[in-house]
């Protein structure tokens, strides 16, 4: 059974394509500390089962952070049914 994680942080990169953005995705555990996973470590985590991970709407609601594949086979991380970057992840705060 897969461990459900808030991603309240994100650590982004330069790069050209929104895909690529993100480098990182981050969090706080239970006891207060904080947690951060590569993308890579992340959409890993997602396909074995061992990790989810979602995003707190400020309407309220949870949306589902899922595995997404662009046209030349780029795995990478986005909300489920949503492919507004902006409001999504990449509408996170950079991570400490």
């Amino acid at each position: 059974m897969a461990t459900r994680h808030r991603v309240r942080c994100i650590h982004r990169t330069d790069g050209p394509d929104p895909h690529e953005r993100i480098h990182a995705i981050g969090g706080t555990n239970r006891d207060g500390s904080t947690w951060k996973l590569t993308q890579a470590e992340a959409i890993r985590g997602i396909e074995e089962g061992r990790w989810a991970f979602y995003l707190e709407r400020a309407a309220g609601g949870k949306l589902e952070v899922v595995v997404a594949v662009d046209g030349h086979g780029r795995r990478f991380l986005e909300m489920a049914g949503d492919g507004d970057l902006a409001s999504g992840l990449l509408g996170l705060p950079e991570c400490p």
